[in-house]
């Protein structure tokens, strides 16, 4: 089935942020004394927020007022950060290329923070994203469906015609959540296993492979 509108995950499927995720993470752990997380690590505790990601990050039992602040040295630091070692994963820049050529709609949604969605597709993919959508205050997180529920209803598609993208456990709930078909990319933050275990339906391996499936 091809799709009229595709809406995209940011982090582990358009774009490898890997890095500098980490990297502001240690950040702000080392601002407070506290041991630093390895790529590996931090890897597992994204999808949820950044305030999540900083939840498991800090050691077990830390203390609420200490992991708010780490929180803040977090936002702080990624927000002049967040495009230091970050790059778009091979062939996505030229996909929404020919996705937009195609006449098929294209969107972001993410659990991160949507000033830093916003800063990251408009540094990386300018143009290319006609809805931009990170977490907001007020509007639950993936994997509830209201984000991505949000964009259909900027575009008034209908729920047939639209296919989440993503690379986790999160974006499969979401997309079954909203009632919507999903692809799951296996090259981002997730081994393929812990996918298929999560019941991802259908994988792309690569890009080519995505394309096929959506064009």
């Amino acid at each position: 089935m091809k799709y009229k509108l595709v809406i995209f995950d940011l982090d582990g499927t358009v774009l490898d942020t890997l890095g500098d995720l980490c990297n502001s993470v240690n950040f702000a752990l080392k601002s407070y004394n506290l041991p630093e997380r390895s790529l590996d690590e931090v890897r597992t505790f994204v999808g949820n927020g950044i305030r999540r990601l900083i939840d498991l990050s800090v050691p077990e039992n830390t203390a609420l007022s200490v992991t708010d602040s780490v929180f803040d040295a977090f936002k702080a630091h990624y927000k002049e950060h967040s495009s230091d070692t970050t790059k778009p994963y091979n062939g996505i820049g030229e996909l929404l290329v020919e996705l937009k050529e195609k006449g098929i709609l294209t969107a972001v949604v993410s659990n991160k923070a949507h000033f830093a969605v916003k800063d990251l597709a408009d540094k990386y993919f300018d143009g290319l994203f006609s809805y931009i959508s990170g977490e907001k205050e007020g509007i639950p997180r993936k994997p509830a469906p209201d984000m991505v529920r949000n964009a259909i209803e900027f575009f008034g598609v209908s729920s047939e015609d639209a296919v989440y993208v993503g690379d986790s456990e999160v974006d499969i709930m979401t997309a079954k959540n909203c009632g919507i078909d999903s692809i799951i990319v296996t090259w981002g933050f997730r081994d393929k296993e812990i996918l298929i275990n999560s019941g991802a339906k259908i994988l792309a391996d690569d890009i080519i492979t995505l394309k096929n499936m959506l064009i």
